[in-house]
This record gives C-alpha cells, sequence and structure tokens, in this order.
C-alpha cells in the first residue's frame, strides 16, 4: 500500500560575518522546532560553504523559524531554495 508523500520546501540559511558552522545551528533548529511541535529537516552543506539548509512542510509557515534565526544569527540572510521536494537530500542540491 502505498501512501502519498508530502512536500518539502527547502531554505538555505547564510550570514555575512556570524560563523555559521561549529555553533550547532542545525541541532538548535531542530530543538527549536521540537519545542514548538514542528516537523523540520536541518543539515550543513556539502556543496557550498559556510550554509545550512533547512526544509519544512509545504503548508508550513516559515515566519516563526526565521524569528528565531535572526534572534540567534542578527546577520542571516534566509533564502527559498526549492519548493515541494519529496523526501529532499539537503547537504547536496543537484
Amino acid at each position: 500500500m502505498n501512501k502519498e508523500l508530502f512536500g518539502w520546501d527547502i531554505y538555505e540559511v547564510n550570514t555575512k560575518s556570524t560563523p555559521i558552522n561549529g555553533i550547532m545551528l542545525r541541532g538548535r533548529i531542530r530543538k527549536f522546532c521540537l519545542e514548538k511541535g514542528r516537523n523540520v529537516l536541518a543539515e550543513n552543506t556539502q556543496d557550498i560553504e559556510k550554509s545550512v539548509r533547512f526544509a519544512i512542510p509545504v503548508d508550513d509557515e516559515l515566519k516563526e523559524i526565521e524569528e528565531y534565526l535572526h534572534k540567534i544569527l542578527p546577520d542571516a540572510s534566509i533564502k527559498l531554495i526549492l519548493e515541494n521536494i519529496p523526501n529532499p537530500v539537503l547537504s547536496k542540491l543537484k
């Protein structure tokens, strides 16, 4: 019995000067979403330097996560990279 896959919107986080790797950002995003009862995937990027990607289900709102990221990384840039992707691999995008 096959179930319909749900899609994920993929976002990329970069900063101008604040270190983004080595600060456990993936874990912070996961913990925040657990506390809020939200689904999320988060990975460091392997195809570009100094970036983290996260994905949320298509119908989820970004605002709460975006506000949290700006609170801990004031110079963060959060950009929507891909939309409605089933079972995404976030570390490398093709």
